[in-house]
Order: structure tokens, then sequence, then C-alpha cells
């Protein structure tokens, strides 16, 4: 975690900045080599592929990932028939989507703020970002909670008194909708390509690495804008797709209710855990702006494709899963997916509080009733300016240096297990987290450890785990 000042504060030995030996510097420090090449490549072919595999295997096989592997390995069936018998694009839901993202796009630019004034302890309105790495600090309006009350608000008063449509709309034109998505990302993510080249928001704060595919995939821009407001990194990670996650969740349970006549305890679960995890984030969407993927990523393909197809649709797999099975799970095991849910929530929220405490404090602060142990750092950013940092090593912070992830994988599993096991399809959501959290653990400490040289190796002395203590 770390808390960044100026070049000309003092350091903890009351030696200005400047005295200090060379530090290390910052930015993205990946080179693209054949390895990363083979993986970006890979991803750009096969991620459309994965999404179109999960859905049709629902839609057509009862969530069965393997039965179609089985007839087509057998010759009972072929790619050519199951392409015909997916759904097509259609007009409808081209509209239903445009309307959709039209309106998330007048929510964020047209509906200021105002939560911030009547909810206590919310954050919003216009916050800074972080500092990016050619030293500039970007202003953001902070009004996701807002724009996810809003559009809740219209879909209960729909559900309820006008029934403008019907709740299970989603879930009706799930597959035309993802050829939509399809559309947005790869627009998105290849106008920001054009973009960074003929007239980047900011050309210092681009990156260039020579490879096409990496740029086009990994981005150029680290924070493309159009006119003042629009950021397309905090949009598109935002909204549409997270505040579409729980409107799905509620399609896919509107539809267990019309076709079975009840909803499940399972769906009941995999709904309320995930709005806690969706309201989280708008709750604390200020503190977002310190993440990785608005401080140190670029915005690409990755992102913007990512956020408007693999978000959606693979991030509620459990929700569509139950539709077709509607599992009824025992009183003990709900019980233990729903404290398996809670505990990872309060990990992977309190570790995140201990670090946003820490930053805003400077380390003048309590944590676990001590004052917090941290490692003083220093680095240079591209402008060539010197700064200083903390590393926090208290807390959950001093358990693991990655604590907060262990705390979201327990929410992963825990979204899972809700759908009993009786198929695979619902799991791909941990076996993926996994492997997200790890790599990002990977990405995060190599960047780390380019930024900080010497230092980091120090913290990673004082705090040796990643993600699980004695383990890993």
């Amino acid at each position: 975690m770390e808390s960044t000042r100026r070049r000309t504060q003092p350091s903890s030995n009351g030696k200005t900045s400047e005295h200090m030996e060379q530090p290390a510097q910052w930015g993205r420090a990946w080179e693209v080599d054949w390895f990363s090449l083979i993986g970006v490549i890979s991803l750009l072919c096969f991620a459309p592929f994965i999404v179109f595999y999960f859905v049709m295997a629902c839609d057509q096989y009862q969530c069965s990932i393997s039965q179609p592997l089985f007839e087509l390995y057998s010759g009972e069936t072929t790619l050519l028939s199951i392409w015909a018998r997916s759904p097509s694009f259609t007009w409808s839901a081209a509209k239903i989507y445009a309307i959709w993202v039209g309106f998330q796009v007048f929510l964020y630019m047209c509906i200021p703020d105002v939560t911030n004034k009547f909810i206590p302890g919310y954050v919003g309105g216009v916050q800074d970002g972080a500092q990016t790495p050619a030293g500039l600090i970007n202003k953001y309006e902070i009004n996701g909670l807002q724009c996810w009350l809003i559009t809740h608000a219209l879909w209960f008063a729909n559900a309820h008194y006008f029934h403008w449509f019907s709740p299970t709309i989603i879930f009706d034109n799930w597959i035309p909708l993802m050829w939509c998505t399809n559309i947005l990302g790869y627009a998105v993510s290849t106008f920001a390509f054009i973009k960074a080249y003929f007239f980047p928001t900011n050309s210092e704060d681009c990156k260039f690495t020579g490879n096409i595919f990496y740029n086009y995939m990994m981005g150029i821009e680290f924070n493309p804008r159009i006119g003042k407001w629009f950021d397309f990194k905090l949009f598109f990670n935002g909204r549409p797709g997270i505040v579409a996650w729980t409107l799905i969740n509620l399609s896919y349970m509107a539809k267990q209710q019309e076709l079975y006549g009840h909803i499940t305890n399972s769906m009941i679960l995999v709904n309320v855990l995930q709005a806690i995890y969706v309201l989280d984030f708008f709750w604390n969407e200020a503190w977002y702006l310190k993440t990785i993927d608005i401080c140190h990523d670029h915005f690409g393909w990755y992102l913007g494709w990512g956020d408007c197809v693999w978000l959606p649709y693979l991030y509620t797999l459990q929700g569509l899963y139950l539709v077709y099975h509607p599992v009824q799970l025992s009183d003990a095991h709900a019980l233990a997916v729903l404290l398996l849910g809670l505990v990872g929530y309060y990990i992977f929220r309190s570790t995140n509080h201990q670090k946003d405490l820490f930053r805003r404090t400077e380390g003048s602060c309590s944590i676990w009733g001590h004052k917090p142990t941290y490692i003083e750092c220093s680095y240079q950013s591209a402008d060539g300016g010197i700064h200083h940092s903390k590393l926090l090593t208290s807390g959950f912070w001093g358990v693991a240096r990655h604590f907060n992830y262990t705390g979201d994988l327990m929410g992963s599993l825990a979204y899972c297990a809700a759908c009993g096991f009786g198929h695979i399809l619902p799991y791909f959501y941990i076996v993926y987290m996994t492997i997200l959290l790890v790599h990002r653990c990977v990405r995060d400490e190599h960047r780390c450890s380019s930024k900080y040289g010497k230092d980091w190796k120090r913290y990673t002395d004082a705090v040796p785990y990643r993600l699980i203590p004695g383990m890993f």
C-alpha cells in the first residue's frame, strides 16, 4: 500500500529526497517477449469463443460443458449445426442495448452526484485520481452509486407498477445481446487504439511497445477521454457492465420464478452475495481510483472488450446456471455458503479499508489497536520527480501482501458453491478469478519491484507471503 508525497518532503532520516540514492523508475515495466505475445494473441482469438461456448452450453446443452465436445468428437453434431441453432443478432436486442448504454452515458455525464450530500460516509462528486506516470492528476466525477440507485429504482418501478417491459427481458434476449456487447467492445477498443495514435488525451502517458497486437490488447493511452469528464476507464470499468450485473441476476431470478413458480435459496444467495460486492464497488468508487485498473492499466481491448462482454457474461454464470438447474440447498449448505461469502467480504473490505486509512492519514492511525509499521520507499516518475511512499506491514497487510485478494477469492468460491456440485460450469468463475488474481499479484509485484527497487526487497522480506500465509 502506498501513500505519495512530493519531491521536497523530508524523509524519515531528515534528508530531502534530492540526497537519496537514485530510485527505481515508475511505469509499465513489461516488455513484449514471445511468451507475452503468444498470450496476447491467444486471448484475442479465444476469449470471445470462451464466452460464446459457455452461453451456448447453457442454451443448447443444459449447462454441460463436456457434452458439446463429446458430440463433436463422435460426429453427432458439427460446429456449423451448433452455430445454426444459436440465436443471431436482432435489431430488437440492438435497440435494448443502445437504450441501456445511452442511459448509462446520460447518468454518468449529465447528473452530478448528490448522494454524497445526504448519505453519511459516502464519498462522491468530483475527486482526484492517483498520479499518472507522467505526473498528472486527473479529476473524476464519482456518481456510480447514484447511477446504480436510479437504474435499480426504475427497474423495480417497472416490475411492480409501469410494466413497460418484462423483468425477464435480459434473459430472453441474452444471446442476441451478446452480439451487441461484442460490437461495442470491439468498437470502443478500436477507437481507443486509433485515438492514441492521432489525438491522444495526453501523449506523455501513452505507451507504444512497437507490437500492434500488444498495443491493441493492453492499450496505449493511460487515461483516454472525450472532453473533460468522459473517462473511458472509469465509465467502462464501472458502467455499463457492473451496473448491469445485479440487473442480470434479477432477470435470472424473474425467469426462475416464471419457469418453476418459485425462487430457490441458491438463487437468492447468488443475488445477495453478488449485490454486496457490486454495492461495495460503487460505495468505494472514489477509492477505486487508486487501484491497479485505474493507476496502472492502459485502456485497450483488455479493459474495453472485457468490461463490455467478459464481465457481464461470465461473472453472472451462477445465476444463468440456476435458471436451468434450480438448486434448492439444505439449510446447512446455504448457511455455510453465506458465512463463506460474508467472511470473504469482511476480509476483502477490511484489508482495503486498512490500506485506505493508512494512505489518508499517512500512517497516523491505529490498525488492530497498534500504531502501524511500514517500509519507507522512494521512486521516480517519468517527469523526473522524486517521490516517497510507505508500504504497510501491519494488520492484514502484515499477514500477506495481497490478503484482499484472498478475501475476494473466498467470496468468489461462495458464489460457485451456492450452485451445488452437479456441474462444473458454475465453478469457472473461481478458476478464472484464481488465475486472474495470481497473475495480478505477479504483475503488481513486477511493477513494484521496478518502481521501488531495493526497497521492495525489504518489504517482501518483512511480508514474505503473497496470498496464503505459510503457503503462497
